[in-house]
């Protein structure tokens, strides 16, 4: 890569996606975050990360999501990339019917933006299956460029599977000059969608290797407030019915009920279901003062911790005694791969790519989704066991400078490579 005047210059990169963080949003996506802050230490890389605009969306106040979005500036930057926020229409409540309507919409958010992109990038990123990927395939043929497309979990298990969508879907990815994905299975995933086998490509995400390591877990303890006698149990992510923060609830409570050293569950992050672990924590507390009065030993408590920056998230890791993660569809999540770099045994269900980085009975045990006695039966045993350190040293991660490096590669394949020549 050259500038014309025979000097090298980085690569270009623009990138469209709706799961990025902005400053309403500060802790959303804290994965993409990071890889695109990577990237764009060794690219030049821009964000559009549109966010959702209807008519009358001022008006909502705090009560809705666009409403509170409507205070995110037309323009950024976040940890040193330049992100612009475009408007983008959709309709409201479109369900799965009307979801199509939604790509060309996004699409109309983006058009004022064109001339001014004209001869400033060499290859489109649609970070999200849908519509983010249909919108950049669009947008990319309109500015002459290849494009690839990136997805993550929830938009191939299951947006992608929508019969309204599919085929939007496998029109982007047949286009497409790469498919990458996560996983392995999440590669092959994006093959049935309609990716080309030959285009379709494994970039593991990272980790950040400064906050996830392995730490003292008393320090940790401390540091945070949480009881330094007993086990712990955490579960990080978004508190949704889906992530299997019911059957989590249910499998909790069967701990402890023999007696012995009190097993607590340490519950980080926010979402809908966030009332009803509350709720659940209350309960534990009043049974544990009726107990108290008995002159027995208490149980277990739940802490809510709430959502927290990434370097917290990285403490609680730390002063757990292992994560849970009952979710009932997953690509890869990134905190099972920054469990794994803080040698901390990993609970979770065996679906998308939880398998080809947790070998369950070396550095986690698997159950099925929506099984309580399962889980409960696989937190009870991992909590008894001694894991071996050097497992989780041999099953770290790649760090987020690695992860960008081969997204990086693959992009300029994309740009410069048979991926230009395969996309015309």
């Amino acid at each position: 890569m050259d500038d014309g005047a025979g000097r090298a210059r980085p690569l270009r990169v623009l990138c469209v996606t709706r799961i990025f963080p902005n400053r309403v949003e500060p802790l959303s996506c804290a994965f993409q975050r990071q890889q695109l802050a990577a990237l764009s230490r060794c690219c030049e890389v821009e964000v559009f990360a549109a966010i959702p605009y209807h008519v009358g969306v001022s008006l909502l106040g705090e009560r809705t999501r666009p409403g509170r979005l409507t205070a995110v500036p037309a323009r950024d930057e976040i940890d040193g990339v330049p992100v612009v926020h475009p408007r983008a229409p959709y309709l409201p409540g479109a369900g799965r019917v009307l979801a199509p309507v939604n790509a060309p919409l996004y699409l109309a958010g983006l058009l004022p933006h064109v001339p001014r992109l004209r001869g400033r990038f060499d290859v489109v990123l649609g970070a999200w299956l849908y519509p983010d990927a249909c919108a950049a395939a669009l947008l990319a043929r309109m500015l002459g460029l290849p494009y690839a497309v990136k997805a993550h979990g929830t938009d191939v298990n299951v947006v992608a599977r929508w019969r309204s969508v599919r085929p939007l879907v496998g029109s982007a990815l047949r286009s497409a000059a790469y498919a990458i994905g996560v996983s392995r299975p999440m590669v092959e995933a994006l093959v049935a969608l309609g990716a080309r086998q030959e285009r379709a490509v494994l970039v593991r995400n990272g980790v950040d290797r400064a906050l996830f390591h392995p730490g003292d877990r008393r320090a940790a303890r401390l540091e945070l407030g949480l009881p330094e006698r007993g086990r712990i149990v955490t579960f990080v992510g978004n508190v949704l019915r889906e992530k299997g923060i019911h059957e989590l609830l249910g499998a909790f409570e069967a701990l402890g009920r023999e007696g012995g050293e009190p097993v607590h569950l340490v519950v980080v992050g926010d979402g809908p279901e966030r009332g009803a672990v509350e709720e659940a924590a209350l309960r534990r507390e009043s049974e544990r003062e009726r107990r108290a009065m008995g002159q027995r030993e208490g149980r277990g408590r739940i802490i809510v911790a709430g959502a927290r920056p990434l370097a917290e998230v990285a403490r609680h890791l730390a002063a757990t005694d292992l994560l849970a993660l009952p979710s009932w569809a997953e690509g890869t999540p990134n905190v099972v791969l920054e469990a794994l770099a803080a040698a901390r045994p990993v609970v979770a269900t065996r679906v998308g790519g939880i398998p080809d980085v947790v070998e369950s009975g070396r550095t986690g045990l698997l159950v099925p989704p929506r099984d309580p006695r399962a889980l409960g039966r696989a937190l009870a045993e991992a909590l008894a066991r001694t894991w071996d350190e050097r497992a989780f040293a041999e099953a770290a991660p790649p760090s987020w400078e690695e992860s960008a490096e081969a997204l990086r590669w693959v992009l300029a394949r994309a740009a410069f490579g048979d991926g230009r020549r395969a996309a015309a």
